[in-house]
């Protein structure tokens, strides 16, 4: 998958292993996370309609966005459904908030961040379900499938995104952007507390 590629090549770092071992041994606590951040990237995308209605082209773009995002919200509670896994709340990881306090307080640049962050969050997300749909053959066909079908439209978001990013900076954008993938490294690699759809991996004892 070309836009498979392109993410891959954009984002500073796969997936660490081990992230990827502890996803698959703690599937109620992936999805419903899952669960979190659909509802979360609808959010943001009607938040951002809300805020700046001057930017016409990118607020019909993000409707479309919020729609679908809303969708996947959707499937993802029907497999909650059928599997038994209930609603509960867990907390947020600290990837978000993480890229997010780098985001500059000032016009046009706080909007130019926003939406460089919405493209690195879309990119990750894009890349942990190719992850998980590799982990899951043989072990969960079925959820390494549906995350396998969410790959094109998580892309697409993450090029949305970037492209309406460059087009509010009227600008390069190379260096916010690098400064924000130097970020996200950290937040995917360094070990987290619990596991979360976005988090790096779980702190394990060493034996």
């Amino acid at each position: 998958m070309e836009a498979l590629n392109e993410i891959i090549d954009f984002l500073p770092c796969q997936t660490p292993q081990l992230w990827i071992d502890q996803a698959v041994k703690n599937l109620s606590v992936l999805v419903i996370d899952h669960a979190n951040c659909e509802k979360k990237a609808a959010s943001t995308a009607m938040s951002l309609m809300y805020r700046y209605i001057d930017q016409g082209p990118l607020i019909k773009q993000l409707s479309k966005l919020a729609r679908e995002e809303l969708r996947h919200f959707e499937q993802v509670l029907e497999i909650m459904r059928d599997r038994q896994i209930d609603y509960v709340h867990v907390s947020a990881s600290r990837y978000a908030q993480g890229l997010r306090k780098l985001v500059r307080t000032h016009e046009p640049e706080k909007l130019t961040d926003t939406l460089i962050v919405g493209a690195i969050v879309e990119a990750r997300s894009c890349e942990r379900f190719a992850c998980l749909q590799q982990a899951l053959i043989g072990l969960d066909d079925d959820l390494g499938d549906f995350y396998g079908r969410l790959l094109a439209s998580e892309a697409r978001h993450f090029r949305l995104y970037l492209d309406f990013a460059q087009k509010v900076a009227k600008a390069p954008i190379d260096e916010r952007v690098l400064c924000f993938l130097r970020a996200e490294a950290a937040l995917i690699q360094e070990p987290d507390v619990e596991l979360r759809f976005h988090s790096g991996p779980m702190q394990v004892e060493l034996t």
